[in-house]
């Protein structure tokens, strides 16, 4: 102990500066002793140490309700970041340690309690106000590109028309989780004119996307999804991880070295999603458009076949439209719209589980529930485009409750706030436009390839083959 002091500023034992030499003992005998006098003031509710005297020499004393603690060296502060935990100093000195993998101190029942009760409620009216909204911004874009049809319009309609086909996809996806409205027959009528407007199968996509993020073995982040799904348990073979890249190690190292290239270099995952909707992801069978496939239950496959029936009706519109207007008209006006809603969809849905700038765990077996799979999420900020696409980067609460109405996710989440406390993460505000999140997009497809094979709670590796970063955890 000879070689720790302790802190005249705070309460704290550090190892004494290589500057300075150890001090030495030499305390003088009991009879020479003055009287002890009591200096330590109290402030902020913690004891302050200040210096006595002990006789004529100056000593040092705690205030007993200040725990003293040993200051961590800097290898343990990189092993605990290493974990995930979250260490910083507060301003009286102590050390704060946070592990998002840790069960959070609250439930369900909580953070539904400080909910406002207004945000539960659905308005249909309100819920197609915003459908007539979006769709009348659409084929007013389509009637302005086509009427100046010039190459300087083209590339600015293309992109705003692509992200109210985005708008759109968000509009049918709350028909999917039944947050549009209160009547089911509403719901299905409108998330299938919307999502076959821009090529998605309704049924095929709401099925695989109510049941994402839980693995057969693997629990990982977007397990809110699961809500109100009783009939789909978790050991359900079918089930999909829809939103992440998520890959087990074994499964990672499969994969022949140019899909594993393109499935994590820009910009080739922005443009997954068709794939996805045919393929699925790699380790897994069947489609989204077939009522056998073994993503559905038996008694989905009239709606499958209702919603493949939409899809392939909306092939023919575009068709015909190609015979009356032209292949390369169609293409203007569709075609490239479309694939900036790709991009859309496959940039925002991956942002909500991937790229945080702390590492996120992911869950097997008994570690995962459903509060821990949704509190890791990670809310987006996207400036203007926030309105524009309904605030679904507002996803955290979207999670843990599918079915708040869009309208009302922001007011849920800042009422939400005080009981997630740090397992609610901040998202970092945006410029108008959203150019930050392609930073870290790139950042997280370099260094989130693939989880181990073993373990309850893990994080993101790094092949780096796919790296410029040594082979690490990641988040």
């Amino acid at each position: 102990m000879a070689s720790w002091v302790l802190s005249s500023e705070r309460c704290v034992f550090r190892p004494l500066p290589a500057a300075f030499s150890r001090p030495k003992s030499g305390l003088r005998s009991p009879a020479s002793l003055k009287p002890l006098r009591s200096d330590c003031s109290r402030g902020g509710g913690l004891d302050l140490c200040r210096p006595v005297w002990l006789g004529d020499r100056r000593e040092w004393r705690l205030g007993v309700s200040a725990p003293a603690m040993m200051a961590p060296f800097a290898d343990d502060m990189k092993d605990r970041e290493g974990k995930g935990e979250r260490v910083a100093s507060g301003c009286d000195g102590e050390e704060e340690v946070f592990d998002p993998a840790m069960p959070p101190p609250f439930g369900l029942a909580e953070i539904r309690a400080a909910i406002p009760k207004h945000c539960w409620q659905k308005d249909p009216w309100r819920s197609m106000s915003y459908v007539v909204r979006d769709i009348v911004a659409v084929f007013g874009l389509a009637a302005a590109a086509a009427f100046l049809d010039n190459w300087i319009a083209w590339p600015l309609y293309w992109v705003a028309q692509g992200t109210m086909f985005w708008a759109l996809f968000v509009l049918g996806h709350d028909c999917g989780h039944g947050s549009f409205s209160n009547n089911s027959k509403l719901n299905s009528v409108v998330g299938h004119l919307l999502h076959s407007s821009i090529l998605v199968p309704y049924h095929g996509w709401q099925c695989s996307y109510d049941v994402s993020g839980a693995e057969a073995i693997l629990l990982c982040t977007a397990g809110g999804l699961v809500t109100g799904h009783t009939t789909r348990t978790m050991d359900t073979p079918r089930m999909t991880n829809h939103g992440t890249r998520f890959l087990s190690e074994k499964l990672y190292k499969s994969l022949d070295s140019l899909t594993q290239k393109l499935r994590f270099t820009m910009p080739y995952p922005l443009f997954a999603f068709p794939l996805y909707l045919w393929a699925r992801s790699p380790g897994k069978t069947g489609t989204h458009f077939h009522p056998s496939s073994d993503l559905f239950l038996p008694n989905e496959k009239k709606d499958v076949i209702t919603s493949t029936t939409c899809w392939i009706a909306m092939v023919g519109v575009l068709a015909g439209l190609s015979c009356l207007m032209g292949p390369l008209q169609v293409l203007k006006l569709y075609g490239i719209p479309y694939l900036i809603f790709v991009m859309w969809l496959d940039l925002v849905t991956y942002l909500h589980h991937h790229g945080h700038n702390e590492k996120l765990p992911w869950y097997r077996g008994k570690e995962w529930s459903y509060l821990r799979g949704g509190l890791t999420t990670v809310d987006r900020d996207y400036g203007w485009i926030n309105y524009i696409h309904h605030d679904i980067g507002t996803h955290v609460i979207h999670h843990l409750f599918p079915q708040i109405p869009h309208y009302h996710l922001v007011e849920a989440t800042e009422a939400a706030k005080p009981v997630l406390g740090k397992y609610y993460r901040e998202p970092v505000k945006s410029g108008p436009l959203p150019l930050h999140l392609f930073g870290v997009l790139a950042k997280s497809l370099a260094h989130n390839h693939y989880v181990s094979d073993t373990g309850d709670v893990v994080y993101y590796q790094s092949d780096d083959r796919l790296s410029d970063a040594p082979k690490t955890k990641s988040h």
